[in-house]
């Protein structure tokens, strides 16, 4: 699976997936939730603020096959100019449920540790979740961040191996089925040594055995 080479992989839909080193290229139909994201990412770069997608739709972009209601972005902490930058980018097509304003949103809620949610204007789902970077982990995410080119657009995903030790950490029978799938999905082009290191750090290692049991050789 994935070699150097595209391979299309029957699910509900085909996908052509194709990896090499920090850069994944993916083909497939677009779905709406897929388009929220292309249009939102892109305005993060504009504004010159680092971001990762994580959590759900890392799976979801894949194929698994499920809903969500919101997509969970970690950026880095931005310079207040950065902010206002990014704040008017989003305001002729996006509204933020949790603030009016663009200092409300980055003193009372992004340095406060909190999350903003973003959502196109007049609708409230999906809406795009982000949070500053917080920890060790969020770090290096964003640090080790993963270029996906979905139908030659750009996103950035987090480390497919940070990623499997996270959902089995969550632990809902939706996180372990998301950690399956990508495990299954990318098997022979994950780090071991990474993904056993990010178990140990998240004390998920008797998981991950499990889902090495539960995976075909």
């Amino acid at each position: 699976m994935l070699s150097g080479e595209k391979e299309a992989l029957r699910r509900e839909r085909v996908l052509e997936l194709h990896k090499e080193g920090g850069r994944i290229t993916l083909k497939r139909e677009l779905s709406a939730l897929d388009q929220f994201v292309l249009d939102f990412v892109p305005l993060l770069e504009k504004a010159g603020i680092e971001y990762v997608v994580v959590s759900g739709y890392v799976a979801i972009v894949f194929g698994r096959s499920r809903g969500t209601e919101d997509v969970d972005v970690l950026i880095r902490r931005p310079s207040a100019a950065e902010f206002h930058k990014l704040w008017e980018l989003l305001e002729p097509g996006f509204e933020c449920h949790n603030a009016e304003t663009a200092e409300k949103a980055l003193h009372e809620y992004l340095e406060a540790g909190l999350a903003l949610r973003f959502s196109k204007k007049g609708e409230f789902i999906p809406n795009m979740e982000v949070k500053n970077a917080a920890h060790t982990l969020h770090q290096y995410a964003l640090d080790n961040r993963l270029e996906l080119l979905l139908n030659g657009r750009k996103v950035f995903i987090s480390p497919l191996e940070l990623q499997v030790a996270y959902k089995l950490y969550l632990g809902s029978e939706k996180d372990l089925e998301d950690a399956r799938f990508l495990y299954q999905l990318f098997k022979g082009h994950l780090n071991e040594k990474t993904l056993h290191e990010a178990a140990v750090g998240l004390k998920v290692e008797g998981r991950l055995a499990w889902l090495k049991r539960r995976s075909p050789k």
